[in-house]
């Protein structure tokens, strides 16, 4: 049975205070380290959100793939793009155990460095990611060192998982500059669902968590 939201919960909204927005040299330099662990050969990259259906960059190559050792989960705050420090949303990244289905992006030699640096802009406004180099097994059975951005659970953006109350309430009320919540994560699971490869975690918390979900 699904959860209902518990008015006057004392988990939601959480207090985060401010996050430290990084700057263009602290990107940068995140960056460079990064690249500085790349072993050479084409760069790759893994998405398992929204980057599956929003990537915003030039694609070389796409493919299913697989992670193994990390999982995707609704796990981190979001306080401008899916929610407000008021309310703040939820959005997805990848936590420690299990696998993870997704695509390996090759990404084209040309620009690559603005390509790269408008994706940390993307993806690291604030340090909530780790960006690390990903065993990523392709759907033909080879292997990649593929680019991902991994949960820092030591932060207090990491939300981790969360009771059906919760994450109720944040599909309720919680939008941002991109939208809400909700939309973020049905958007990633029908995206996902269209590529044979549905997140059943998901499509069950989605189910249980929105009141108006639909019925098939």
């Amino acid at each position: 049975m699904a959860s209902s939201p518990v008015m006057g919960d004392p988990f939601y909204p959480p207090v985060l205070g401010a996050p430290e927005h990084l700057t263009a040299e602290q990107l940068r330099a995140s960056l460079e380290i990064t690249m500085s662990g790349h072993d050479g050969g084409p760069v790759w990259l893994f998405a398992y959100g929204s980057l599956i259906w929003r990537p915003e960059f030039p694609v070389a190559e796409a493919r299913r793939a697989r992670v193994h050792g990390y999982h995707r989960g609704l796990y981190l705050w979001s306080l401008t793009h899916r929610g407000t420090p008021e309310m703040p949303g939820l959005v997805l990244g990848l936590d420690r155990g299990g696998s993870c289905s997704g695509f390996a992006y090759r990404l084209p030699d040309d620009d690559l460095d603005a390509n790269l640096f408008a994706l940390w802009q993307r993806e690291m406004p604030y340090a909530s990611y780790r960006p690390e180099w990903l065993s990523c097994r392709l759907d033909d059975g080879s292997r990649v060192r593929a680019l991902g951005f991994v949960l820092e659970r030591h932060l207090p953006s990491y939300a981790g998982s969360l009771p059906d109350s919760i994450v109720q309430r944040v599909f309720d009320s919680a939008h941002g500059h991109f939208g809400s919540t909700r939309d973020y994560v049905e958007q990633t699971a029908s995206a996902l669902r269209s590529y044979a490869m549905p997140d059943f975690k998901l499509e069950a918390l989605l189910a249980r968590c929105c009141r108006s979900a639909i019925k098939e």
